[in-house]
């Protein structure tokens, strides 16, 4: 690539990127603040900025960040997980994650076509319940077909499963004392219940260590299933005809086939726990300013106007997944 070249890409789409960083960098900040989700302060953020993606120098930057560095964060999510932590457990948490994501995801898209929803809201609610929150949402919506509203509903999931999760952060250890969950059982409920994965170890740690590590690696576990579940998405983008360039997308976006690839190549020991803690961190900060750039491309009026009914399906959504796997755990 050539200087001039490089100077015209960088003149177009360096502001909107810029804005997106310093919304990420300012959301991280007040998170480690006031204890809140980081995503939920990047949305609040990036929505209180929404006049930059107007036309102007800052709406290409902000595009970019809002779709290509989403991508890149959901690739690097591959370098948490290891075929090792998930075997430590046994098969018995493996299944009940596969059948809790599976049962979860399936009801949600019922239950949102009953409501009057498109399906396709039910299946990026209910993959942003069922497997890691914010992150499962943004990746669902970079594989799903554009729709009205698409956008709007991502924000809204998002919103919605933060809230959910930092309640659910305060709520679920209290259920744990409650029924009197044995360490082993606590951690596969805290972990195959809370949304994101701030949240399931903030949870998790604060009965204990052991409860801790458990948790986190069951967690792991569901973000394992975000492959198969964007495979779906990419499935049923074909099948309507293709993604918003109008094409046919490839059945394994080049992300999913990255998250695979990275996951396979920490299993084998080819990357180092230094290069492991770098790629998660990068994965993190992608998805936040992804996010904060995804903030700045709605207007706040559009969310108003979501009615309650999305509310209640997502409520219900975190209610049902939290009484399914305690259920498989009495089994």
């Amino acid at each position: 690539m050539n200087i001039d070249r490089f100077r015209t890409l960088a003149g177009r789409y360096l502001p909107g990127l810029l804005a997106s960083v310093v919304v990420a960098i300012a959301a991280r900040s007040l998170a480690s603040q006031y204890q809140a989700p980081v995503m939920l302060f990047a949305l609040l953020l990036g929505m209180a900025m929404n006049f930059l993606s107007a036309e102007g120098a800052c709406k290409p930057g902000i595009e970019l960040a809002a779709r290509g560095v989403l991508r890149l964060g959901v690739a690097l999510l591959g370098t948490r997980i290891t075929l090792e932590q998930i075997a430590a457990l046994g098969w018995h948490p493996v299944l009940l994650v596969v059948i809790s994501v599976v049962v979860t995801i399936v009801l949600s898209m019922l239950v949102a076509r009953a409501m009057g929803f498109n399906m396709l809201f039910g299946l990026l609610s209910g993959g942003a319940t069922a497997i890691c929150g914010a992150s499962a949402a943004l990746a669902l919506a970079a594989a799903l077909p554009a729709h009205p509203g698409k956008e709007r509903a991502t924000l809204f999931t998002v919103i919605g499963v933060s809230a959910l999760s930092t309640v659910a952060m305060i709520v679920y250890p209290m259920i744990v004392r409650a029924v009197g969950l044995d360490p082993i059982q606590a951690g596969v409920f805290l972990g195959g219940t809370i949304h994101d994965v701030a949240q399931v170890v903030g949870a998790g740690y604060s009965l204990s260590h052991e409860i801790g590590d458990t948790a986190t690696v069951v967690k792991l576990i569901r973000i394992a299933m975000l492959l198969p579940v964007i495979v779906c998405a990419v499935m049923i983008t074909r099948a309507q005809g293709g993604h918003e360039s109008g094409q046919r997308p490839p059945l394994l976006p080049w992300f999913a086939v990255a998250f695979l690839g990275l996951a396979v190549l920490g299993s084998l020991g080819g990357i180092t726990p230094a290069l492991q803690k770098f790629g998660s961190g990068l994965s993190t900060w992608c998805l936040i300013t992804a996010i904060g750039a995804l903030g700045m491309k709605i207007q706040l009026k559009e969310l108003t106007t979501v009615g309650i009914k999305p509310v209640v399906l997502m409520l219900g959504q975190t209610v049902f997944l939290a009484v399914l796997v305690l259920g498989l755990l009495w089994l």
